[in-house]
C-alpha cells in the first residue's frame, strides 16, 4: 500500500497524454452520435424516419467490432503502440472530415458512412486502449490506471452525449456548421496530443497479420479462453456491457414515464445517466484505495452482489407510475422518493465500476504482454454480441407478443421498473455462476475482508519483487495459521501454498484450500509418497509458470524466532534447474505477528497447537516485506535464504 495516489499518474508523461487521448476519442465519438441524432430534429424528420436513423447508427458502429477486432488485435500486438495511436487518431481527422462534409450538406448517407469508419477507427484503437497500460504502469499502478480509464471514459460518454445534443440548440441555425467544426476540432487535438506519449515496444513485432478476419476471429476467441480465471474475467466484462446497455437504454422512457419527466424533453434523462456515469467514475477510482494498490478481484463480488442490490432497491423504490408528470428535475428532486431512486441510479454505476475494473487488471495483469492486443480484440468481439443480444433482449422482453408468420408468440411485456428487477435477478445468477466455476474471485474477498479487517496490512517492496508473470519460489518465515492468507492479500498473484497435510485435511477447509490449489505436503518418515507427490505436483507448477509459496522450517516457530530452513527449497530449486528452468526465488517476511492469537506465542507448554485468544485490539499493524528477487542460481542454498529472511525481519520480530 506503499506509493503514490492513482491521481498522481495525471501529472506524468508516461500516462497523461495516453489518458487525454482516450478521453477526447471517447467524447468526440459521442458528440458526433449525439449530434446526427440533433441533425434530425434539425430537419424536421418524421418519427418514423428518426426512429429508422437511430436504430440503424448504433449497429453501423458496432458492425466493425465483429469485422475487423481480429485484424485490429494482430496489428496492436505488431506495431509499436504510439506510433499506432497517432495512425488511429489521423485516421479520426480524416474520417471527420468526411463527417463534418456531411453536416454541412446536411447528408443523412455520408453521415451513416462516416459512423461505421468512425467505428472501424474505434475497432482499431481498442486493441491498443488496454493492452499499453501493462507497458507504462507498474503492476501496484494497473489498477488505479484502469479506474482512471474507466473513469475518463464514463464522464466524456456523458459529456460528449450532453454537449453533442446541445451543440444545435446553442448555434442555432448554424448548428450544422457548431458540429462539423467540433468533431474536426477534437480529432486534431486527439492527434496532435497522441504525438506526446512515449515510445512503447510492440507486443509481437515478428507476428505475421493473418487478414482474414473469419478464421482470425476463431483464434482470438480461442487465445482469450485459454487461461480459466482470464476466461471468466473476459465474460464479466462482457456482463459489464450487457448490464449497462439494458439499463441505459431504459433510462430515455424510465426518465420519462416512471420518474415523471415532461415529454419530448431530455432533461431528466441526462440528469438520471449523469447519475449513472459519475457512479461508474466514483466506483473505477475507489478501487485503488479499496484494492490496496494490488490486482484485487475479491472486489468482483463486491460489485456483483452491489449491483443487483441496487437494482432490486431501483425497482421497489418506484415500481409502478409517478405520483406526478411534467416534473423537472428539482421538481422531481423535491417529490417522494426521488433521493433514493438518485441514491440507486448512483449505486448501481458505483458497483458496476468495481466489478469492471479488477477484471480489466486482471486481465492485463494474467495475460502474456505478446498476446494481450489480441485477447483484448477477442474481448471486444465478445463485448460486441453481447451489446447486441442486450438490445434485443430488451426490445423483445417489454413486448408482449411477436409475429413470426401466421405464428404469435407470447412475450413478457415488462414495464420499465420490471426490467430493472429481471436484471437484478439475472446478475445475481450469472455472477454465482462465475464464482462457482472460478472460486479465486470468492476466496480472494474472503481473503480481503478477513485481512484487512484484523490487521493493518503494509506491505514493502512486494509489487516489485513478484514477476509479472512467469514461474517463481516464494519464501518466508512461518509465525501464524494466518500467514499464508496475509501473502495472498499482499501478492498481487495468486499462490500455490505448500500446507501441511493435516491442516490440508481439515473439514469444512478441504475444500477451500482444494480449490485454493493449495499443495498438501507431510514428512518423509509420516508419509514418504504424499511427500514425493507435493514435490512433483510443486515441479509441475513451476513449470506452468505459477508461483508456489513455501515456509521452509517446515512448521509453525514456538518461540518467535525463526527456525533452521530445510532443504526442501534446494531440492525444489535443482529439479526445476535439472529440466532446464531458472526459477526466481523471492524472500519475505512477516513482521508483528508473533503476539497474534494465531500464532503459538499462547500454547501451553509442550503442546502443538496454539491457544486461541480473543486479540487485545482489532485492525493491528503488520507488515510484508520482500527483497529484491534473486535470479535463479546454482550456489543458493537453504542458510543462504534463511539468511536473507532473518535480515528481512530485523529487529521488528
Amino acid at each position: 500500500m506503499s506509493g503514490q495516489s492513482q491521481f498522481a499518474l495525471l501529472r506524468q508523461r508516461r500516462f497523461l497524454p495516453y489518458f487525454t487521448v482516450q478521453a477526447l476519442g471517447a467524447f468526440n465519438d459521442n458528440v458526433y452520435r449525439q449530434s446526427v441524432i440533433a441533425l434530425l430534429f434539425f430537419l424536421g424528420v418524421g418519427t418514423a424516419e428518426r426512429t429508422l436513423y437511430t436504430n440503424l447508427a448504433p449497429a453501423l458502429f458496432i458492425l466493425p467490432y465483429f469485422l475487423f477486432s481480429a485484424i485490429a488485435g494482430q496489428i496492436a500486438e505488431k506495431l509499436e503502440k504510439q506510433k499506432l495511436i497517432v495512425i488511429t487518431t489521423a485516421m479520426e481527422i480524416a474520417i471527420m472530415t468526411l463527417a463534418a462534409a456531411g453536416f454541412l450538406l446536411q447528408s443523412m448517407p455520408v453521415l451513416l458512412v462516416a459512423l461505421f469508419l468512425t467505428g472501424t477507427q474505434s475497432t482499431l484503437f481498442g486493441p491498443v486502449k488496454y493492452s499499453i497500460l501493462p507497458s507504462v504502469l507498474r503492476p501496484e499502478e494497473l489498477t488505479g490506471g484502469n479506474g482512471l480509464v474507466e473513469m475518463g471514459t464514463s464522464i466524456s460518454i456523458l459529456a460528449g452525449m450532453i454537449y453533442g445534443g446541445l451543440v444545435f440548440k446553442l448555434a442555432g441555425s448554424h448548428g450544422p456548421e457548431a458540429a462539423a467544426a467540433s468533431v474536426v476540432a477534437l480529432a486534431v487535438a486527439g492527434n496532435l496530443v497522441a504525438r506526446l506519449i512515449p515510445k512503447v515496444d510492440a507486443g509481437a513485432p515478428t507476428l505475421k497479420v493473418n487478414w482474414n478476419p473469419i478464421p482470425e476471429s476463431r483464434a482470438v476467441m480461442r487465445l482469450a479462453r485459454r487461461q480459466l480465471a482470464v476466461r471468466n474475467a473476459i465474460l464479466g466484462v462482457s456482463w459489464f456491457w450487457f448490464v449497462g446497455t439494458v439499463l441505459t437504454a431504459q433510462l430515455p422512457t424510465y426518465a420519462e414515464v416512471y420518474l415523471g419527466g415532461v415529454v419530448n424533453d431530455t432533461a431528466l434523462y441526462i440528469f438520471a445517466l449523469a447519475l449513472f456515469s459519475v457512479g461508474v467514475g466514483a466506483g473505477s477510482l475507489l478501487c485503488e484505495k479499496l484494492s490496496g494498490r494490488i490486482v484485487e478481484i475479491g472486489l468482483v463480488p463486491v460489485g456483483a452482489f452491489g449491483i443487483s442490490a441496487m437494482l432490486l432497491d431501483l425497482y421497489f423504490a418506484r415500481p409502478g407510475l409517478p405520483p406526478q408528470t411534467g416534473l423537472t428535475i428539482a421538481a422531481f428532486l423535491d417529490a417522494p422518493g426521488g433521493w433514493r431512486i438518485v441514491a440507486d441510479l448512483v449505486g448501481v454505476g458505483l458497483f458496476t465500476g468495481i466489478f469492471v475494473v479488477p477484471l480489466f487488471a486482471l486481465i492485463q495483469s494474467r495475460t502474456p504482454r505478446s498476446e494481450l492486443s489480441r485477447v483484448i480484440a477477442g474481448l471486444n468481439i465478445q463485448n460486441s454480441l453481447f451489446i447486441v443480444a442486450a438490445a434485443v433482449i430488451g426490445v423483445l422482453v417489454q413486448r408482449e407478443s411477436l409475429s413470426l408468420g401466421g405464428l404469435t408468440l407470447p412475450l413478457p411485456g415488462l414495464s420499465v421498473p420490471q426490467m430493472f428487477l429481471a436484471l437484478a435477478i439475472a446478475n445475481l445468477l450469472v455472477a454465482i455462476w462465475i464464482f462457482t466455476i472460478v472460486p479465486e474471485f470468492l476466496m480472494r474477498l474472503a481473503s480481503m475482508l478477513l485481512v484487512r479487517t484484523l490487521y493493518r496490512l503494509r506491505e514493502r517492496d512486494v509489487d516489485p519483487a513478484i514477476p509479472a508473470d512467469g514461474a517463481a519460489l516464494i519464501v518466508c518465515n512461518h509465525v501464524s495459521y494466518m500467514d499464508a492468507l496475509i501473502l495472498s492479500a499482499a501478492i498481487p498473484r495468486p499462490v500455490r501454498f505448500v500446507m501441511d497435510h493435516r491442516i490440508f485435511a481439515i473439514p469444512g477447509l478441504r475444500w477451500i484450500f482444494r480449490h485454493a490449489k493449495a499443495i498438501p505436503i507431510a514428512g518423509a518418515k509420516d508419509d514418504p509418497a504424499l511427500m514425493q507427490r507435493a514435490f512433483d505436483t510443486i515441479d509441475a507448477a513451476l513449470a506452468e509458470g505459477e508461483l508456489v509459496g513455501i515456509f521452509p522450517e517446515g512448521r509453525l516457530t514456538s518461540d518467535g524466532e525463526i527456525a533452521t530452513f530445510r532443504t526442501g527449497v534446494e531440492r525444489i530449486l535443482a529439479r526445476a534447474q535439472a529440466r532446464g528452468q531458472q526459477v526466481p526465488v523471492v524472500a519475505l517476511a512477516l513482521r508483528g505477528m508473533w503476539t497474534s492469537m494465531w500464532s503459538r506465542h499462547h500454547a501451553q507448554a509442550g503442546s502443538r497447537f496454539a491457544r486461541m485468544r480473543v486479540p487485545r485490539r482489532l485492525r493491528a499493524r503488520i507488515e510484508v516485506v520482500a527483497a529484491p528477487r534473486i535470479e535463479a542460481s546454482t550456489d543458493l542454498t537453504a542458510p543462504i535464504l534463511e539468511a536473507e529472511v532473518r535480515a528481512l525481519r530485523g529487529d521488528a520480530a
